[in-house]
């Protein structure tokens, strides 16, 4: 893929200190703004575009943050971080999703041999990671979205924390249960996408890889009619499921983020391990048209192209669609990276994102 320019985005000082601007996990377009999480706080934040004449984007600023824990009960409590993996946007909602993975405990320069293995055998959970939010939107004063508690009977909800998370719900699996209880950089569950198109929500997962196939869970949230602040998920088809799981052939490699494209879904795909590279995006054409459980072999997808990876940094994590278009006529796609190279990093304190061209299409439908 061919990366056209790039864009810095620009974060206030508390965002910097906070460190967001170098582990961005999550982006997503609405409008002149960007939604986008880092991964070490439980926060969103919106940031608002400058254009040229031509209404390409130059640059994101004016940085506005949505704390979690002042609009949903977060389980671990509002200071501890969310872990926040994927945003999606639809039909008036912000989604907000965290990785619902365990962590095992890193080996740090200095440490001894034995205090080495025993972190290495240390496996800790955070609950806060093990939430899906729904936020309502509303249009403020200033014509840009904004996030609200409450805006008639809409009001923001969540999954989780009742022993209900997406991970509970998986706690029968034939596929996922085996993985529940492994951390997530040991191809442990790891959600790292999440795409909303109507009533469907796709979450992607990095790990585990299953024989080389990534997995989709699909579920269809919806209000919990006993509690306006909690959601519940919709029975799905014939068999009234919760969820359905989807396998796609990615060449080995997990799912990174998710992004809708008409009734495409974009996939951004990476190692599942602590590996940098192969990065692409891949093309799943008709996503959310289809009904029932998928197998998607390699042949029903397109790779639209490889993404620049570091060695140790510059790890693609999110994606988004920008509302403009090139001279080329075809769209382009918005790339956030964790852990940025040096060169990313401005003398104003923030940092670049990429656009890229990703080949002329059909427009959506």
């Amino acid at each position: 893929m061919i990366v056209e320019r790039q864009v810095e985005l620009h974060f206030a000082p508390e965002s910097r200190e906070a460190e967001t601007h170098t582990n961005l996990s999550a982006v997503r377009q609405d409008g002149r703004c960007l939604w986008v999480a880092g991964d070490e706080t439980a926060t969103i934040e919106r940031l608002t575009a400058t254009t040229d004449s031509r209404g390409r984007v130059t640059g994101y600023g004016g940085q506005r943050t949505v704390r979690l824990g002042d609009l949903i009960p977060l389980p671990a409590g509002p200071e501890e971080e969310a872990d926040i993996e994927g945003l999606a946007r639809a039909d008036g909602w912000l989604w907000a999703v965290g990785s619902h993975s365990l962590k095992r405990k890193k080996i740090k320069p200095g440490h001894s041999a034995a205090k080495s293995r025993k972190r290495l055998a240390t496996v800790v959970r955070e609950d806060n990671r093990f939430i899906l939010a729904r936020l309502p939107l509303v249009t403020g004063d200033d014509g840009l979205p904004e996030v609200t508690g409450e805006d008639g009977e809409r009001t923001a909800a969540v999954l989780g924390g009742h022993h209900d998370s997406l991970t509970d719900l998986l706690a029968g699996d034939p596929h996922l249960a085996p993985f529940l209880s492994i951390p997530s950089k040991d191809n442990g569950i790891d959600v790292e996408g999440i795409a909303a198109h109507g009533e469907r929500l796709y979450i992607g997962l990095r790990g585990p890889v299953l024989r080389g196939w990534a997995v989709l869970i699909e579920i269809h949230p919806e209000t919990d009619p006993g509690d306006p602040r909690r959601l519940r998920p919709r029975p799905i088809g014939a068999d009234g499921e919760p969820y359905r799981t989807h396998f796609l052939d990615l060449g080995g490699l997990g799912v990174r983020d998710l992004c809708p494209h008409g009734d495409d879904l974009l996939v951004l795909t990476g190692p599942s391990m602590d590996l940098d590279g192969p990065v692409r995006v891949v093309r799943w054409p008709g996503a959310a048209a289809g009904d029932g459980a998928g197998v998607v072999p390699a042949e029903d997808l397109r790779v639209l192209g490889e993404l620049p990876h570091g060695e140790g940094d510059d790890h693609a994590e999110g994606i988004a669609v920008l509302e403009e278009t090139g001279e080329d006529g075809g769209p382009r796609l918005l790339v956030v990276y964790d852990s940025p190279a040096p060169g990313r990093l401005t003398a104003d304190h923030g940092v670049l994102a990429d656009v890229v061209a990703f080949g002329r299409e059909d427009p959506p439908k």
